[in-house]
């Protein structure tokens, strides 16, 4: 991970995302919904449900607008069912791209998807195309501005409760975890006290790839930008070194 401030990406995303953060908060609510659906509106019975709470108290939802989401999924009982979808493919210069969608029509969301990959002079492939370059783990970031603890304490606390690496950045630490066990770590950390700047289940590049050309780089950023805004995209993973 040296090397790369995924930090400064957060802090750049939230900079960026605070002018939107109804989009943002339309798309945690239908996580939250597609949680509940599945597993029961308590999140202490869900752990799926518990992780996205966090997720959205990470992104700034105040603590009503997850209430009222959790409520109006539970007792909707003729909500819109939202299904997951993965898309993968390629962006200028062979940057391998993942796009988790949450859709109610899978028609229009890979027409959007492919307008947004085709725009950029790029095209989506086929299901497991680029994934085999990501591998998949629970990612937790902490701003070192927000934590009184020292790292090596930090450290014994993350890799006691089961996380598999620990990396000091400039800003910031980096906590990484095999899926399985990332609610428990997340749990453990928020017990401890532990203000989180990200915590979520993510894909982490096993290589980066940089881009010089400046049409590429154009190219690449209006792909990402045509992304964010389709409501239907939930996350964007790329191997892209920004």
């Amino acid at each position: 991970m040296s090397g790369h401030s995924k930090f400064a990406n957060i802090k750049h995303k939230k900079e960026k995302n605070d002018a939107t953060k109804g989009k943002i908060f339309t798309k945690l609510g239908r996580e939250i919904a597609v949680a509940v659906k599945e597993g029961g509106p308590d999140p202490n019975a869900n752990s799926r449900l518990k992780d996205i709470i966090a997720k959205a108290k990470s992104n700034n939802m105040p603590n009503d607008t997850i209430d009222r989401s959790i409520k109006k999924a539970a007792g909707d009982a003729n909500a819109v069912n939202y299904e997951f979808v993965t898309y993968e493919g390629y962006g200028p210069n062979g940057i391998a791209i993942i796009v988790e969608a949450l859709t109610d029509n899978k028609n229009r969301t890979a027409s959007n998807v492919r307008n947004a990959f085709t725009k950029g002079n790029g095209n989506v492939g086929t299901p497991g195309c680029v994934s085999f370059m990501f591998d998949k783990k629970g990612q937790i970031i902490i701003d070192k501005e927000e934590c009184d603890m020292e790292a090596d304490e930090l450290m014994m606390i993350a890799l006691d409760a089961g996380a598999e690496d620990f990396a000091e950045e400039e800003d910031s630490f980096e906590v990484l975890t095999d899926p399985e066990s990332f609610s428990t770590v997340r749990e453990t950390l928020e017990k401890s006290g532990i203000s989180m700047a990200q915590a979520d289940v993510t894909m982490i590049p096993q290589t980066w790839v940089e881009l010089t050309n400046d049409q590429d780089i154009k190219m690449m950023n209006r792909t990402l930008d045509l992304l964010d805004e389709d409501d239907d995209v939930q996350e964007v993973y790329h191997n892209w070194d920004e």
